[in-house]
């Protein structure tokens, strides 16, 4: 069984892909401080949430137990006092009953190695990208992954303080490391910094594969380019380096000719299109992703990547799904009409829509917004919520042609291995257990002589 930790977990992209390809696995435990993400990531793969063990706790309980994490109600900035004073009775249940069901351990700031199982098969982390993405740079977030800039792409650091606090306490370092961000960590801008990353992983023992994917290539008409590490704990084994170094030029997932032999089911676009509006949820969901017709918003029509125009699909990817729709440049517009005077002639993207290009499924998504519950005489997982989670996600089904590799690696290579080190120890013990009859042959003629 894979040992798997999930730190910056979001909604669980990594355990719906380990789940869809069927791997033996144990999500031993999970890491985010977002409260929306880990109610939501509770709700996708646990189910409805069971609250009547909390009953008999007072607000007060609840924000006492809730008072040793380190929590953040957007993801971006941990909360004050006063944010979770704010907060209603139900929403410290749900946020406490999702720690305990998914084992979050919430901020990775406040994680010590021995916090962790001392057996890790794999470990994830999806830092965020905010003050590395392009678009962060635009909005002046120029510090990047610099070590001392304190800022929310900069956790990655966090990854590594973990690591050599692990090997300070003599624990096992995880067989596999798997790391995920946006492409521009290999830019001019950042390089330096991560080949620090990098350059330290192989000093522990791991040998890094680097991939920089496009989920359009795997099976997702979206347009999202995004730089994968894979990091192989090898030692200073040079024969298994060799192994899972031929393994990689054999298998890149950057070749696109490799890629086809995969035989990846292509899906169109309309497949993850909502536009049947008799049903009446998907009418719903189109009316409140319908903007006012503004001048912004009829700019944002015109120039943004027409996805549903004169009654049919005309796109055959979405560009990359954003946390927010409602801005320019977004994931694409549809056109939609109906009787409601002052709005647009379009559309945006669904949330449901959302959450489906990321290779979630309408089960998934039904099952947070069946769940839904009022907060402040509004729902707790509005729009604006539900878009950034799904942005800030990762595609699922390139996570799975990755970890169908991490199977291999784990179940094929490191198993050879390990037998060929039994085999090995075995023939030293028949050398020396037939040395050892010899000997004691030799001492009874000896003694018969004697």
């Amino acid at each position: 069984m894979l040992k798997v930790v999930e730190t910056f977990s979001g909604i669980g992209s990594q355990a719906k892909a380990l789940k869809n390809i069927g791997i033996d696995y144990e999500i031993t435990c999970t890491a985010d401080w977002d409260i929306n993400a880990m109610i939501a990531y509770d709700l996708i793969h646990h189910g409805k949430q069971d609250l009547s063990r909390y009953k008999n706790m007072t607000k007060q309980d609840l924000i006492q137990t809730l008072s040793k994490y380190t929590l953040s109600l957007d993801g971006k900035k941990p909360a004050t006092e006063k944010n979770i004073q704010d907060l209603s009775e139900e929403v410290l249940k749900r946020v406490l009953c999702a720690i305990k069901r998914s084992n979050n351990l919430v901020s990775i700031t406040d994680i010590k190695a021995r916090d962790l199982p001392n057996k890790i098969d794999l470990l994830t982390y999806s830092f965020p990208c905010q003050d590395l993405s392009v678009a962060g740079n635009w909005h002046g977030n120029k510090s990047g992954i610099d070590r001392n800039a304190h800022n929310r792409s900069g956790m990655l650091w966090e990854v590594e303080r973990i690591l050599k606090e692990r090997i300070t306490e003599k624990m096992q370092l995880p067989r596999f490391l798997l790391m995920e961000n946006v492409s521009n960590i290999l830019s001019d801008r950042h390089k330096d910094n991560f080949k620090e990353w990098t350059d330290y992983l192989e000093e522990i023992g791991y040998y890094n594969q680097i991939y920089t994917l496009d989920a359009s290539k795997f099976g997702i008409p979206q347009k999202r380019v995004r730089t994968y590490m894979l990091s192989v704990l090898v030692e200073n084994d040079a024969n298994k380096k060799r192994k899972v170094e031929n393994y990689f030029k054999e298998h890149n997932l950057e070749d696109d000719r490799y890629v086809r032999s995969l035989n990846i089911k292509e899906r169109k676009l309309k497949e993850f299109l909502r536009l049947n509006y008799n049903n009446e949820i998907y009418r719903m969901e189109a009316d409140m992703c319908q903007p006012n017709d503004t001048p912004s918003r009829k700019d944002i029509y015109e120039y943004n990547t027409k996805i549903y125009h004169n009654k049919k699909v005309v796109a055959q990817t979405v560009p990359t799904v954003t946390t927010k729709q409602d801005r320019h440049p977004n994931s694409g517009v549809i056109d939609y009409w109906n009787e409601k005077e002052g709005k647009s002639k379009f559309r945006y993207l669904t949330p449901r829509e959302c959450f489906l290009l990321m290779g979630f499924d309408e089960e998934d998504y039904n099952n947070i917004v069946s769940n839904n519950f009022e907060h402040r005489k509004r729902y707790f997982f509005n729009i604006e919520k539900l878009n950034r989670m799904a942005g800030n996600s990762i595609v699922v089904n390139v996570l799975e042609e990755i970890f169908k590799q991490v199977d291999y690696i784990n179940n094929i290579i490191f198993m050879e291995e390990m037998e060929l080190q039994f085999a090995q120890t075995s023939s030293i013990d028949r050398i020396k257990n037939k040395l050892a009859g010899l000997f004691n042959a030799q001492n009874e003629a000896y003694q018969v002589i004697k």
